[in-house]
């Protein structure tokens, strides 16, 4: 957990770089406050916040979050506990304004 911190901490440095979260799930009330739950834990407020009900009889439920300064790492780690909530089907992630991770 330490290593997240550190990570989230570097990248607070280059408010140039926004990470975007397309989420994807069955439209329950409580998926929400547990999605928003892993910004809040590490003191953060996303820039932008959108949440759509659509699909057969209002089944399905689409949530676009835009965060800023938060690193690769970082949105990978958030990105993979967004998809152990249950009920979350698919997360889209992407990184905008950051350097290309180098090649390995």
């Amino acid at each position: 957990m330490s290593s997240l911190v550190s990570v989230v901490a570097s990248a607070a440095d280059d408010p140039t770089v926004t990470a975007c979260f397309v989420v994807q799930a069955c439209a329950d009330p409580g998926i929400m406050p547990r999605v928003l739950e892993l910004f809040a834990k590490r003191g953060l407020v996303p820039q932008r916040w959108h949440s759509v009900v659509a699909g057969p009889g209002g089944a399905c439920l689409t949530i676009d979050i835009r965060i800023a300064s938060l690193g690769r790492e970082a949105v990978d780690y958030v990105a993979r506990c967004m998809r152990g909530i249950a009920g979350v089907d698919t997360v889209l992630t992407s990184v905008t304004g950051a350097a290309p991770p180098p090649f390995e």
